[in-house]
């Protein structure tokens, strides 16, 4: 038998928690001086509505070790536990869990760094689940999520960059500016698992166009492929892609959820994920 575990950076809806009964580990999140454990204490839904009200960012912090060795130590020895992180990145997440795994003494753990979040980490939850149900061993599992994980694209598309500016990784001015432009940021998946700016678009409409257009120059035949699109509320423009994407590229599914606080607090108001 092999046990799933993840952490809430992956914004999986629930119908896939219970489906496959993911363990899923919260990350903690301290809003207006309150720790919360995410998606238990506070959904992700009344996290994002009220970081839009906060004058301060919120934070975020990873689970501690000991929250991996709990929950690792739930299981017996002839249980394989196979746990897939957000980004190292992005997240000393990987590293808890690692720390977790050495604590605990146990030989039937498998960390895997997804080297992506919310629902780019997600869909690898996903694959994971599916071919542990297919039978496959954790070694073989890892092998084909290795795979899976190299061939993904994730798009973080942010509306306004009032977050960044709260962040101070932006100035006033330069937020203003942008405001004032209505200039709308792309950035995309690296190597290790970081993002960096791919584009700058003014404008919600050229914003999707060009969406639509890197998609398409990524060359994928997106017919037998899963797409996640997680979101910070802005339910218009995210229908609005999901139909462009199924009349353009067909895909085998769209998954559609809110984002997490991990990334929700940088993306903003109106941001998006696109992962493929």
């Amino acid at each position: 038998m092999i046990k799933i575990i993840t952490d809430s950076s992956a914004d999986l809806p629930v119908k896939y928690i219970e489906q496959y009964d993911i363990e899923v580990i919260p990350i903690i999140v301290t809003l207006d001086g309150k720790n919360y454990r995410e998606k238990i204490d506070i959904s992700s839904e009344e996290f994002l509505k009220r970081m839009f009200t906060s004058n301060e960012l919120p934070k975020t912090s990873q689970p501690s070790p000991a929250t991996f060795v709990e929950s690792f130590s739930k299981f017996g020895q002839n249980t394989d536990i196979l746990c897939l992180t957000v980004s190292s990145g992005l997240s000393g997440t990987y590293q808890s869990a690692c720390i977790g795994k050495d604590l605990s003494n146990s030989s039937n753990v498998t960390v895997f760094d997804t080297l992506a979040a919310s629902l780019g980490h997600g869909l690898q939850v996903i694959r994971a689940a599916e071919l542990a149900k297919q039978g496959l061993t954790v070694e073989e599992i890892v092998a084909n999520l290795t795979e899976y994980r190299k061939n993904m694209n994730i798009l973080v598309i942010l509306n306004t960059l009032e977050n960044i500016v709260k962040g101070g990784r932006l100035s006033k001015f330069e937020g203003s500016l942008a405001k004032i432009l209505n200039i709308k940021v792309i950035l995309e998946r690296v190597e290790g698992g970081k993002v960096e700016v791919l584009e700058k678009v003014r404008g919600m409409k050229r914003l999707q166009n060009r969406v639509l257009e890197l998609i398409h120059e990524r060359g994928k035949d997106l017919s037998d492929v899963t797409i996640g699109i997680s979101h910070s509320g802005n339910f218009d423009e995210v229908e609005t892609l999901k139909q462009n994407l199924f009349q353009r590229f067909n895909p085998k599914e769209i998954i559609v959820n809110y984002m997490g606080a991990a990334i929700g607090t940088y993306a903003g108001k109106d941001g998006m994920i696109i992962a493929f």
